[in-house]
């Protein structure tokens, strides 16, 4: 069986809603489109693309996956990431999609989502999840999720998305890494470990 790993770019109050640039994604009115871009260096996308360069599936959610079709099939091929993306086998997770869809290598998954990803996980070695919040947030539900890749910036933001929404399951997780930037972001690894333990601080009487 596979491994699920979900990457997200996280401000310290928890948004993690477009990040690329201003225009992005306007959903719900959102105004902070572009907040990642003046905290990214040369070192932190070499990270990034270090982590994501083991994947052999990438798994997104209809808003992410629209955005990222939109973009990457006319990137520049200088740009690591263009090669990366389109050449891995794509998985969408959606109900109001319908197929074929446009990006070559796009599968829309049908049916049952935890069969459906169970199978992908069975077909891959490593599926990655990139954005795609509403699914995450039902990933999490079915504990298809093994690891959090956690970029966390230096920014309140106030409103947008968050990652860990309202209805998230209570799960455990066990650090496995950690770097720091200069300018303040933290890259956090997790797996998750199961449900949480429950202990008493109190003073014993």
């Amino acid at each position: 069986m596979g491994k699920l790993i979900v990457t997200e770019f996280v401000t310290l109050d928890g948004v993690a809603q477009a990040p690329g640039g201003p225009d992005e994604d306007r959903d719900s009115g959102f105004t902070h489109g572009g907040w990642q871009a003046p905290l990214v260096d040369e070192e932190s996308g070499r990270v990034m693309f270090e982590q994501a360069r083991s994947m052999d599936a990438l798994l997104l959610g209809r808003r992410t996956y629209e955005i990222f079709a939109r973009y990457w099939p006319t990137a520049p091929e200088d740009m690591p990431f263009t090669g990366l993306l389109n050449g891995v086998a794509k998985y969408v997770a959606s109900r109001t999609l319908a197929g074929p869809l446009d990006w070559q290598g796009s599968t829309l998954l049908t049916g049952d989502l935890a069969e459906s990803i169970t199978t992908v996980k069975e077909r891959h070695d490593k599926v990655h999840v990139i954005g795609s919040l509403d699914l995450v947030q039902s990933l999490l539900r079915l504990g298809l999720v093994d690891r959090l890749n956690l970029w966390l910036y230096p920014l309140l933001l106030g409103s947008g998305k968050r990652v860990f929404a309202e209805g998230t399951v209570p799960t455990a997780l066990r650090l496995t890494e950690s770097v720091t930037a200069p300018n303040g972001t933290l890259q956090l690894t997790y797996e998750t470990t199961g449900a949480p333990t429950y202990g008493n601080l109190g003073a014993e009487a």
